[in-house]
């Protein structure tokens, strides 16, 4: 090996060495920072793009999840509001029964009238009242439809019950009366017809507030699938990046050893001219 000032060829190889090196090391130091194998496009295209696909798929996802939320919470508003409605028709029925009761005086009936007359009202006023986010499924309402699925192909349609007075479900009257002997005789037959379309309702609406439910498992189980799959593809092993640290800090402080011998070397052809 010939010996020269002008160049130093192992300098050159040292200095190589040294700067793929560095490179490895930056690769390393950035996936423990980040906790990610591939971070970027420039880590890997491929993986890159399949990882962010899916990431796309988990932000539709919690799209979803909200969209059957809210449609869970207004079922459970009217499911809640429908049950009240159930029970006020027992009340009334229990009225309605002990005021066709041909013995009874008529101070009695109208106290008895008293107290359908305010449970009707009860009535009225709490299928008014049972609104979510601006949806009322029971007051004479529209149905709609929730998103279920991350392409928005697939909905859930929930269909409103009509509980309000007059109606098909509650048919008995916002004027009803139970003051007189006939008038309790007669309403009997209407607040059993209301009493069962009620509940056939709240059978229907429970029906649904549970597909709902069973959605919103399913669609979190496809959520947590996905992040899975997506560390699989994009997470760092920490252990084997730490390994790799370690022994590329040894193998750095090498590289510069050698560059430091390899920039010495031409030091030795002054000993030829002394």
């Amino acid at each position: 090996m010939s010996l020269g000032v002008n160049t130093n060829v192992g300098a050159m190889v040292a200095l190589q060495n040294l700067s793929k090196t560095n490179k490895e090391l930056e690769t390393v130091q950035s996936r423990i920072n980040t906790g990610l194998a591939v971070a970027s496009a420039k880590d890997n295209g491929g993986i890159y793009a399949i990882a962010q696909a899916m990431r796309g798929d988990v932000g539709a996802y919690n799209a979803v999840n909200q969209s059957l939320g809210r449609a869970k919470s207004v079922v459970d508003v009217a499911l809640a509001a429908g049950e009240s409605v159930s029970d006020l028709l027992v009340q009334m029925k229990e009225k309605t029964l002990a005021a066709s009761d041909a013995s009874l005086d008529t101070a009695s009936r109208d106290a008895l009238n008293e107290d359908f007359v305010a449970l009707r009202k009860q009535i009225d006023s709490i299928v008014s009242n049972a609104s979510f986010n601006g949806v009322n499924l029971i007051n004479t309402g529209t149905g709609f439809q929730s998103i279920a699925s991350a392409d928005g192909s697939s909905k859930i349609s929930v269909n409103a019950e009509n509980l309000s007075l007059s109606g098909t479900v509650v048919t008995l009257s916002s004027t009803s009366t139970i003051s007189t002997l006939t008038k309790a005789s007669t309403m009997l037959s209407t607040i059993n017809t209301s009493l069962a379309n009620t509940n056939k309702a709240l059978a229907r609406l429970g029906s649904v507030s549970k597909r709902l439910d069973t959605q919103m498992e399913f669609t979190t189980k496809v959520q947590d699938a996905l992040k899975a799959g997506i560390g699989n593809l994009v997470d760092a092993d920490l252990s084997v990046e730490s390994a790799r640290l370690q022994a590329l800090q040894v193998k750095q402080q090498l590289g510069v050893q050698a560059l430091s011998i390899a920039n010495s070397a031409p030091q030795s052809v002054l000993g030829l001219f002394r």
